[in-house]
């Protein structure tokens, strides 16, 4: 018969005494082993009453004890019990009552002549004395094997599994012990044929012998190369294990002065140490180290074969973790770099961001975001949604997000850059079908003016700065990568200043259990007449609250962008004739704005960059030119003529009377480039203002799920 709930089982290191307490609560009956439980007889147990078995200081609660067996209850505690000799031992006993009366002696055991009805069982259980702790080889082994392996075997994280073997060796095997892995495996990195001097890591120890030293001399986390002459050393020269059974301070002593670290001198000495390697498909993991204190029976060479054994087992579960780990690093690692590192903007728009992936395994998905600073206080706005889950719709998404960036870095039109977009997902679509709705917008901080394109996409939402807010009605097309349909168009709004721009993915709308036009509703309400005040950090929350408890909601992707203008006093514009004389008189116009925006220093470029520009749009231009200089985080000057021809940079040869114009542009400036207008074409460069930086990193406060996202 053996109790319920917290009884004892028998593979931890104690010893069982079963007793038979009748209704007068005297002891009726004892298990034969009572001599090697608490040092006693049974026959000076039996027929003795139950309190004679503790201390008076523990009588109180054995009488509680037995209260519960009276009222049929089942129970334990920890009490303090007499021994034989004179001394008390610690043992935990439960009472478990019996139902119906119990006549005579219980099989194996002593009873008392003329014994009543028994109450109930008393199950005495007291540790193994520290000599007699590992004498059964059987119990190791069951210990070892069993659940436990099979426990922190279900564990893939590296760090947890090696907790879980050293609680498992620990206390079944040795007092104290090591787990210790090759540094190239917790990198995640592919593991060689490493030996001898390879660099280790520990990742988990334990002791049960109440020494605080075991933890502090062998930290978890320590990085180390061990010594020669060590045995240390030996298993992984060997990739053996190593068996001392007993480390004498001279050998202790040894091993801390080759390993430059005292306090191993004092805590080796009189041990007994195993170490045992870890090894899985022929390579070598790194080792187990295992110790046992004075006053412990000694590793022999049977307990060794019973480490190796357990060692063996837990070295696949290692090689688990660890391949996991490193597909896992891997595979966020590819991951993460699909989505955007940083989000550029004009200094008058001001933009906010967020991104929770619908998979818990999988951190990125089909939804991506930009927001690219484009020449002339622009900004291109962009959110799309491959269809699908999972890995596939993210490389699809990093394919069209690296697409759709150079096409915004080539100043293409919205409705152009989707059109080009729609024709690569057609060509992706022979290889494996896909395909992905996107809205661009871009917004020029000069004029207000915020272009818009949309393929599939749900509308933008605009918010007024007196609140008030409506859903964008874009001209409708359908899905990148769909044939048939309405072609993509664009139409252009003009923002009032101050107003905010939401774009997004259905995730965000849309589930299972909401209709989208609920949720449609529901983000217009996130932005009320408070919205022209509000943090955008308040309003990027607010749009997300209520997504995280959503176990079945799809990727989302938000983009949330306060539409500033460019200050007028910022922006300086001028209407040249096409007339030679043109260029002198734009050196003056520019030298006198500088010196009003106190960049004197910039002026002698300024001028020939405008001579330059001014000259070459002279040459192949018909019609007025337009000047413009923008001051903002960088110096802009703009050319704009009536001619759709883009000029391209070439070397003149030596004997040729003209060709450097951009040539010496592309020297003199940060950077320069063109795009063509509904009237012809801008051409632009940039010069750094001193003392300005011209790419600020502005940190974000942290936010739920940030970390899908790294800013």
């Amino acid at each position: 018969m053996a109790p319920r709930g917290d009884a004892p089982v028998g593979d931890s290191p104690s010893r069982t005494l079963v007793l038979g307490v009748d209704r007068a609560r005297r002891v009726a009956q004892c298990g034969p082993n009572a001599a090697a439980v608490l040092g006693r007889e049974p026959h000076d147990l039996i027929g003795r009453p139950a309190a004679d078995l503790v201390d008076d200081d523990a009588k109180a609660d054995l009488e509680n004890l037995l209260e519960a067996l009276a009222g049929a209850q089942e129970r334990t505690v920890m009490l303090t019990v007499r021994r034989g000799d004179g001394g008390a031992a610690d043992a935990v006993v439960t009472a478990q009552p019996l139902v119906g009366p119990v006549e005579g002696a219980l099989d194996g055991a002593s009873a008392a002549p003329g014994a009543s009805a028994l109450a109930g069982l008393l199950y005495v259980r007291v540790a193994l004395p520290p000599s007699e702790r590992y004498q059964d080889p059987a119990l190791m082994r069951r210990a070892l094997m069993d659940d436990p392996l099979t426990r922190f075997g279900a564990s893939l994280d590296l760090d947890q599994t090696a907790r879980g073997l050293v609680e498992v060796i620990v206390p079944h095997y040795c007092t104290t012990a090591s787990v210790l892995v090759l540094e190239s495996l917790v990198a995640a990195d592919e593991v060689h044929g490493e030996s001898g001097s390879a660099v280790l890591r520990r990742i988990a120890v334990t002791s049960d012998d109440g020494n605080a030293l075991w933890t502090a001399t062998f930290p978890v986390g320590e990085v180390l190369v061990f010594p020669e002459g060590t045995p240390y050393r030996e298993v992984l020269d060997t990739a053996r294990p190593v068996h001392l059974p007993h480390v004498n301070i001279d050998l202790a002593g040894d091993i801390a002065r080759k390993w430059r670290r005292n306090p191993v001198a004092g805590l080796l000495t009189d041990v007994s140490m195993v170490l045992l390697p870890l090894i899985a498909r022929d390579t070598l993991l790194g080792f187990i180290a295992c110790t046992r204190v004075p006053g412990f029976r000694r590793f022999d060479a049977y307990d060794v074969e019973i480490g190796m054994e357990f060692a063996t087992r837990a070295a696949i579960v290692i090689d688990n973790a660890r391949r996991f780990s490193r597909e896992r690093a891997t595979a966020l690692a590819l991951q993460r770099s699909l989505l955007p590192n940083r989000l550029s903007a004009p200094t008058p728009v001001e933009v906010r961001h967020r991104y929770l992936p619908g998979s818990k395994l999988v951190e990125v998905g089909g939804d991506w975001y930009e927001s690219i600073a484009l020449p002339g206080a622009r900004v291109a706005l962009i959110v799309g949604d491959v269809a699908g889950h999972g890995v596939r719709a993210a490389v699809t998404m990093g394919r069209l997000r690296t697409a759709l960036h150079t096409l915004a870095n080539l100043e293409l039109p919205p409705a152009d850059a989707l059109h080009v977009m729609h024709e690569l997902m057609i060509e992706l679509g022979e290889q494996e079908p896909h395909f992905a709705t996107c809205v661009y917008a871009v917004y020029d901080a000069t004029t207000g003016a915020l272009e818009i394109a949309s393929a599939g996409h749900l509308p933008p939402l605009l918010v007024a700065p007196d609140g008030s807010n409506e859903y964008l009605e874009i001209p409708p097309a359908p899905p990148l990568g769909v044939s048939g349909g309405a072609a993509i168009e664009s139409r252009e709004f003009t923002v009032e200043d101050g107003s905010v721009f939401v774009i997004y993915t259905d995730g965000l709308v849309e589930n299972r259990g909401r209709d989208i036009d609920d949720g449609l509703a529901r983000l217009r309400g996130v932005f009320g007449s408070d919205t022209a005040t509000r943090p955008m950090e308040d309003l990027a929350k607010a749009t997300l609250a209520g997504v995280y408890a959503d176990q079945h909601r799809d990727d989302i992707a938000v983009l949330i962008s306060r539409l500033r203008r460019l200050p007028e006093d910022h922006v300086a514009s001028w209407t040249l004739p096409a007339d030679p004389a043109a260029v002198r008189r734009a050196r003056g116009l520019v030298r006198t704005r500088l010196d009003e925006w106190g960049l004197e220093a910039l002026t002698y470029q300024t001028e020939l960059l405008a001579s330059e520009l001014i000259t070459n749009a002279l040459r192949y231009a018909t019609g007025p030119i337009h000047l413009r200089l923008l001051r903002e985080r960088t110096l802009t000057c703009e050319v704009l003529d009536g001619s759709a021809a883009l000029p391209r940079l070439r070397h003149a040869a030596d004997d040729d009377e003209n060709g450097r114009g951009l040539l010496v542009v592309s020297q003199v400036a940060h950077r320069w480039g063109t795009r063509r207008t509904p009237e012809g074409k801008v051409v632009w460069c940039e010069q750094l203002i001193p003392g300005v930086d011209p790419d600020p990193a502005e940190p974000v406060p942290a936010w739920p799920g940030e970390n899908h996202h790294r800013e």
